[in-house]
């Protein structure tokens, strides 16, 4: 697939800024840039555009809107990639519509895929793990292309279906117990790779909030109002609600996206703030409604670090600031230091890993030079040699990592450095 020549332009901007203001940068920042549109994208045959994480050969919803981002600024510039675009978006109008709750696609109908006990089945689906952050994930490649495009081409039937879908699957998830059929079963894995009980997951209480099976790593829940994923819901209905009134003139639509988005903000201000002894007012990771609370914050974004990106809140916001100190923390379980490196990792990777995605949303959230350029030589060090970010790396041994082509982390790298200063 030919690369648009646009991104070829901007990537040799971004080489030469970074050649000016952080020379060690400089030899990643235009391949990362380009990892996505060179490596992972494909038209089929229908006209749109399938796009894969790397080394998995399946597009997920939120990867793939994660991916393309810092290039949707630029589609205004440049038809092919306006073509691109609209494919994906598309294609994701038609996997949510398919099934609300599958994280994850195949390009074509195919056996080959996760056989995970559920209630729903499709040889479209690659994996059927229930992640709220996904559904955003689509609203946000929408509308953020619309804004920047004003393409009426986009408008159409599907898509309006696909907001109608997310918003009434989001509405339904708020009292799941009482109107989900949805469960999820898998076997000789991980616990962390399926839900307990019987695939239903833990008990819930009524909070506003809307329940998520799995986190943004694919790692289930331990309590099911996910809050990360809650704060981008917030977010998603406030553009859901203005697409559907001004694009779509549904008027009832963009009044479910406005009482939701509410209901769900102030079920996140009432059941998901703790009062920490240390760091005072601190957002939990997880919750369940019952007074129950899992303090930690994950590499995965929506990740709470990632609050002021996706557009939560405002990166000196108080509790936000708290919740910061406290997940740059060891208070935090999944935060580590190394002799090379310190950072936010995962459950979902070893111990003493940290994230280039944490890395850089560290850096996207900052407003600290200090704090930016030692992030920045950090990310400068821990490559491997290989001039990609990764997924995780050992704090004390950069040659120890896991994946070496994951689109998502280049893509966000690439993204945070066109946002530095210079």
């Amino acid at each position: 697939m030919k690369t648009p020549d646009i991104l070829i332009k901007k990537a040799a901007e971004l080489e030469e800024k970074m050649e000016r203001i952080f020379p060690s940068l400089a030899p990643l920042s235009k391949q990362c840039f380009l990892n996505t549109i060179e490596t992972t994208a494909k038209q089929l045959d229908d006209g749109s555009y399938f796009i894969i994480t790397g080394d998995i050969p399946a597009m997920w919803l939120r990867d793939s809107a994660a991916q393309l981002k810092p290039y949707i600024k630029y589609a205004p510039q440049d038809e092919e990639l306006k073509e691109i675009l609209r494919g994906v978006i598309a294609r994701h109008a038609a996997y949510v519509n398919l099934d609300p709750y599958s994280n994850a696609f195949n390009a074509e109908p195919n056996p080959e895929k996760w056989k995970d006990p559920s209630d729903f089945d499709h040889d479209l689906i690659w994996e059927r793990k229930y992640e709220v952050d996904s559904l955003c994930a689509s609203v946000f490649l929408l509308y953020e292309y619309y804004k920047v495009t004003n393409d009426q081409k986009i408008l159409t039937e599907d898509v309006e279906k696909m907001l109608c879908t997310i918003t009434d699957h989001f509405i339904k998830e708020q009292r799941h117990a009482e109107n989900s059929t949805y469960f999820f079963g898998r076997t000789n894995c991980p616990p962390s790779d399926t839900l307990p009980f019987d695939g239903y997951g833990r008990p819930v209480n009524f909070t506003g909030m809307t329940w998520s099976g799995f986190r943004p790593s694919d790692d289930s829940c331990i309590f099911n109002y996910l809050v990360p994923s809650n704060m981008m819901a917030v977010v998603a209905m406030r553009y859901a609600e203005e697409m559907a009134r001004d694009c779509f003139g549904n008027e009832e639509l963009a009044n479910k996206c406005k009482k939701l988005s509410s209901e769900i903000d102030d079920g996140i201000n009432t059941y998901a703030i703790v009062n920490h002894p240390k760091y005072g007012k601190i957002y939990a990771y997880e919750t369940d409604g019952f007074g129950n609370y899992n303090l930690m914050d994950d590499a995965n974004s929506p990740s709470l670090l990632a609050a002021p990106y996706i557009g939560y809140c405002d990166k000196e916001d108080e509790i936000y600031q708290n919740t910061r100190r406290f997940i740059l923390s060891k208070d935090n379980p999944y935060y580590f230091e190394g002799t090379v490196a310190k950072g936010i990792g995962s459950p979902h990777t070893p111990k003493n890993h940290i994230w280039h995605i944490a890395l850089a949303m560290q850096i996207i959230t900052s407003n600290d030079k200090n704090e930016i350029n030692e992030c920045l030589e950090m990310l400068s060090k821990t490559h491997a040699g290989t001039f990609f970010m990764h997924e995780s790396f050992h704090v004390d041994d950069p040659e120890k990592f896991t994946r070496v082509w994951f689109a998502w982390a280049n893509t966000l790298f690439a993204q945070m450095l066109e946002g530095l200063e210079g």
